[in-house]
């Protein structure tokens, strides 16, 4: 999935993202950035991500222009 983030709290880890393909807000699972190359997040910061099974967001990590689906590429 991709999304944006749209909050982000470095001290407790809390945040969400803003999905693209619905707009729904899903929240950061603690483990988000775990073996990600992110140490920090800031708003409107593009990733993508996988959702855990309580339908938090984990795995985030940058993706390519394809992944993005960036008109050219």
């Amino acid at each position: 999935m991709q999304g944006v983030i749209k909050s982000y709290d470095p001290t407790s880890g809390d945040g969400t993202v803003l999905r693209d393909t619905d707009l729904i807000e899903v929240d950061l699972a603690d483990d988000a950035l775990n073996g990600s190359i992110f140490r920090m997040l800031r708003q409107g910061q593009r990733v993508v991500f996988d959702l855990d099974p309580q339908g938090r967001a984990t795995r985030l990590r940058l993706g390519s222009e394809v992944d993005m689906e960036t008109p050219g590429h």
